[in-house]
């Protein structure tokens, strides 16, 4: 808003954020979107009914429910970590969307040193995220390590997939343990990539 000499309040600019939910009921307002002004990244998130929202930080991280997304994301900043976005997977992902919020995590494969998968399973069966991780760490032979805090529907499955598949996944039940175990691994590859060197992650 802006005053003139005369007293005329002018609105000189707007921003308008529609809810998705109402995308049906306002076509007219979705048509005038511009894709252009979008990040790349949230536009194929949003195809894949994922929330995904880019950051400035360097840890992944993957979970379901807007308030565990945020919970996660401060935990991580309380153990000196910076998480490289926002990513709620919903509570009816399926094996696809799973695999999909990973590969959107990682394609900024010079960004993020380091992913923290936390799920609580309610609606959303553990297992489920485990075959979607799973499906694509293969597929994408990724060399960054992944931390894996799971609770709820069918984790014993979800932790039977993991270890069958002998993958760099880091399984974990507590999710302070977790962050912490997180920020330690970004910081490790962050330091090999600055030399630069390349580092292996093996179980033991």
């Amino acid at each position: 808003m802006a005053e003139d000499i005369n007293g005329n309040l002018y609105c000189l600019d707007c921003k308008l954020n529609v809810d998705s939910n109402a995308r049906h009921r306002q076509q007219e307002l979705f048509a005038m979107e511009d894709k252009q002004q979008q990040d790349p990244l949230e536009l194929r998130a949003a195809k894949a009914d994922l929330n995904y929202i880019r950051l400035d930080g360097n840890i992944g991280c993957m979970v379901n429910g807007a308030g565990l997304a945020m919970a996660t994301m401060d935990i991580i900043k309380f153990h000196g970590g910076d998480p490289a976005n926002f990513l709620d997977v919903g509570g009816s992902a399926t094996v696809d969307q799973a695999a999909e919020a990973f590969r959107i995590i990682t394609a900024d494969t010079d960004k993020v040193d380091a992913i923290l998968v936390n799920i609580f399973g309610g609606i959303m069966r553990c297992d489920v995220i485990a075959q979607g991780m799973i499906n694509v760490v293969n597929e994408l032979q990724l060399k960054i390590p992944v931390v894996v805090r799971l609770q709820g529907t069918r984790v014993e499955e979800a932790k039977a997939l993991i270890a069958d598949a002998d993958l760099r996944m880091l399984a974990c039940d507590d999710l302070d343990q977790a962050a912490k175990m997180v920020v330690k691994l970004s910081e490790i590859v962050q330091l090999a990539r600055s030399v630069p060197i390349d580092v292996s992650f093996h179980l033991s």
